[in-house]
C-alpha cells in the first residue's frame, strides 16, 4: 500500500510541474494555441445552443423537475 501511495505522490508531483511549467511558459505559439482552443469551444458550444436549444431546455426541465419532486418543493 505504501509503494502504491508514494506513486501517487511522485506521478502527482510530476503532474503539477508540467502544469506549472506549461501555464508559466509564455511563448507565442502556446498562446496562440490555446487562444485557437478556446475559440474552438466557444464556436461549437454555440452551434449546439443555437441547434439543440429546444433538446437541452427540454432536458434541464425535466432534470429541474426531478430535483423538484425528491425534495418536494
Amino acid at each position: 500500500m505504501n509503494k502504491l501511495l508514494v506513486k501517487t505522490k511522485l506521478a502527482k508531483d510530476k503532474f503539477m510541474r508540467n502544469a506549472k511549467r506549461v501555464i508559466k511558459n509564455t511563448e507565442g505559439d502556446q498562446i496562440t494555441g490555446w487562444l485557437i482552443v478556446i475559440l474552438i469551444v466557444v464556436v461549437v458550444g454555440a452551434f449546439f445552443m443555437k441547434n439543440y436549444q429546444d433538446a437541452i431546455v427540454e432536458v434541464w426541465d425535466g432534470v429541474i423537475a426531478k430535483i423538484k419532486s425528491a425534495f418536494g418543493i
